[in-house]
């Protein structure tokens, strides 16, 4: 997708700061974290949402999740804690619809779901 901010940074179009690259998968730090540690992981291959994912995007989605916790263990925050969160829709706050895990670590994250 040309307009696709992640589809750039994944063809070199616009810089980041790489954590993580393979075949299918980039890592990179957020430009605006909401964490001390935030870092995006995406697929390569462009779709929206684990909901528009294909039976051929399983195997790939699968990765991202061994991906965060390698991740975690190089960064040390494995046993500290993380978060891997995924938005879906507008509902959820999504605004780039391309798939991606926000890895979010380095404190005390606040509890979601947590309604008064």
């Amino acid at each position: 997708m040309t307009d696709c901010v992640f589809c750039k940074i994944v063809a070199g179009d616009l810089p980041s700061k790489k954590v993580y690259e393979d075949e299918d998968i980039l890592a990179f730090h957020d430009i605006q974290p909401a964490a001390p540690i935030h870092i995006l992981i995406i697929p390569k291959r462009h779709f929206a949402s684990l909901s528009a994912g294909e039976e051929q995007d399983w195997p790939v989605i699968g990765q991202m999740q061994r991906v965060a916790a390698q991740i975690a263990n190089e960064l040390g925050v494995d046993e500290s804690g993380y978060r891997v969160i995924t938005n879906i829709g507008a509902n959820a706050g999504q605004i780039v619809h391309h798939l991606h895990y926000h890895f979010m670590a380095g404190a005390r994250l606040a509890p979601l779901g947590v309604h008064n």
